[in-house]
């Protein structure tokens, strides 16, 4: 997949920034999340190619778009989160419509329909999920009964609901998953088709300047030229084979709002003054609420740009990596918005400060394309395939390429992340040797260490590379956030991997022994120190911003 030029991403970003200090200041936001209002005008201006033309960004050049890879999208994603989530998740509804005709649509229905969205600048919505069957797809009870004229198809009935629909009431074009004779098949509705209908908008936690609405089928006909494809049963195969893109740009969404609201942190330390002191000087408030939220998210960077990068490179299957880069963010974004209402204390906990706002709407990201804990047992299913083909050599293989990184570079952080892979090798081999993974949350505990180690590889792997404009910080600072995250990787598999193996009736006497505790525990020298300057770093990074 092409990616743009940097001077055309950097324009497209810059103008984006600037339409958001012009047209969407903290009021009209705030006031927006206060009506529950979807802001027609902001995204009619965001799609209007005369201004924005954002949607342009993801339709490719041959149908009248910009031709964005992996990489843009996550650029303007984060972005977008960074302004306001309720009205990037109206732009992610567009873009997941779109994904079932441009994977599986023939020519012809590629060539009309992204031609129209580019052209008409249509908002679109992604009819999958339902009441019933959440994120299981194939559990879905929407059904598409064939029309015939002359023993020939001409279209097919459907009939259903769809649950937590992004754009539901206010999309122009729908893309709509049912069960035809043949299997899952996505289907193109357009808005005013007969039977089609919606439901009120819901009364939702947060990113209330989104529109998610329920919408009702009751035998809409759809002609067969309007089955993506034009065959049946491929509907699950085409959903599943953009998890990567999607789950990639909601993990671009967490990484955004996470760091909005850590720099709402870092800001107000340096202005609010207790006890005579910034508490941007308070080890008490940097080192809980600050430092580890940064480290966090700039792991998270690393693995969304990695993922980014193959994806562009045309690579195919990393639905499981984007998962990855979709937990890590996210439960990322979702944590450090939380630490940053703690870190503005009372004055966090009212709706007059944005972070309030920030973690109402960031919490969203770890449920939808996907919750957190199917992001765990998509992990953890994939990776125990991947021990169990490779005999173990997957991650021994892989801590053997970080301790070459370490000897060459040993401030990277590669060090710490071998020694958290090496454990985290012994304890998917115990649980092959006592079949532990038979225990459903042992499982899904393996998802979890598993997303922190690769976690922690890929940005002790990528943190001297030349820092791009997405990146404010130096290489030492970057050095020492990789470093802070690898040990707290490295104590994640150090406790929760001897307390789930343990608790499910692991056998070995020695297997604490084999984890080597000492070294993952010694491996924390120097932990506070680098905390100290990282909390330097990012105060001075963010004192200058502002």
């Amino acid at each position: 997949m092409p990616r743009l030029d940097n001077d055309t991403l950097g324009m497209i970003l810059d103008t984006l920034a600037t339409y958001a200090q012009r047209r969407l200041p903290i009021e009209r936001l705030l006031e927006l999340d206060h009506k529950d209002e979807f802001p027609h005008d902001i995204l009619d201006e965001l799609y209007d190619p005369s201004q924005l033309g954002l949607h342009l960004t993801f339709i490719p050049e041959e149908y009248g778009g910009l031709g964005g890879g992996a990489y843009d999208i996550y650029r303007v994603s984060e972005l977008m989160a960074s302004i306001d989530l309720g009205i990037a998740t109206g732009v992610l509804a567009t873009f997941l419509g779109t994904d079932p005709i441009t994977v599986g649509g023939t020519p012809e229905q590629k060539r009309h329909w992204m031609g129209r969205i580019a052209e008409e600048s249509l908002l679109l919505a992604y009819g999958a999920t339902e009441p019933q069957a959440g994120s299981d797809l194939a559990a879905m009870t929407t059904k598409a009964i064939p029309v015939e004229e002359n023993g020939h198809v001409t279209g097919y009935k459907i009939t259903g609901r769809k649950q937590w629909i992004s754009n539901g009431g206010v999309a122009d074009l729908y893309t709509v998953l049912a069960l035809a004779p043949g299997g899952p098949t996505w289907f193109i509705v357009e808005r005013d088709t007969p039977g089609f209908t919606h439901g009120k908008p819901e009364d939702k936690h947060g990113i209330r300047a989104s529109n998610t609405a329920a919408l009702y089928l009751d035998d809409v006909f759809v002609p067969v030229d309007r089955v993506v494809g034009c065959a049946e049963g491929n509907g699950l195969a085409e959903a599943q084979a953009v998890f990567g893109y999607t789950r990639l740009m909601v993990g671009a969404f967490g990484l955004g709002a996470g760091w909005e609201a850590l720099r709402r942190a870092i800001r107000y330390s340096q202005e609010r003054v207790q006890g005579g002191t910034p508490l941007s000087q308070k080890q008490a408030y940097t080192h809980k609420l600050i430092v580890p939220n940064a480290a966090r998210l700039e792991a998270s960077r690393s693995y969304i740009e990695w993922v980014a990068e193959r994806l562009d490179s045309d690579e195919a299957g990393l639905a499981t990596e984007g998962a990855v880069a979709k937990y890590l963010a996210t439960e990322a974004g979702n944590r450090a918005a939380d630490d940053a209402i703690q870190a503005h204390g009372g004055y966090g906990y009212t709706r007059e400060y944005m972070v309030e706002k920030i973690k109402r709407d960031v919490r969203i990201t770890t449920i939808y394309e996907g919750t957190s804990e199917i992001m765990e047992w998509t992990i953890a299913r994939d990776r125990w395939q991947l021990h169990l083909k490779s005999r173990g050599a997957y991650y021994a293989d892989w801590a053997a390429r970080l301790n070459d990184q370490h000897r060459r570079e040993p401030d990277s952080g590669a060090g710490i992340a071998a020694l958290a892979m090496t454990a985290l090798s012994a304890i998917l081999e115990r649980c092959r040797l006592d079949r532990l993974t038979r225990h459903q949350h042992v499982l899904f505990r393996l998802g979890e260490m598993i997303a922190y180690v690769e976690g922690a590889a890929l940005f002790a792997e990528r943190v001297v590379q030349k820092p791009t404009e997405a990146i404010p910080f130096t290489i030492p600072t970057r050095q020492a956030l990789a470093r802070i995250f690898a040990r707290e990787a490295a104590m994640k598999v150090a406790t929760e991997g001897p307390r789930w193996t343990t608790g499910a009736g692991q056998t070995d006497p020695n297997f604490i022994t084999s984890l080597n505790l000492p070294a993952l525990y010694n491996a924390q020298a120097g932990l506070i120190a680098d905390m100290d300057f990282a909390a330097e770093q990012l105060n001075h990074t963010f004192a200058k911003a502002s």
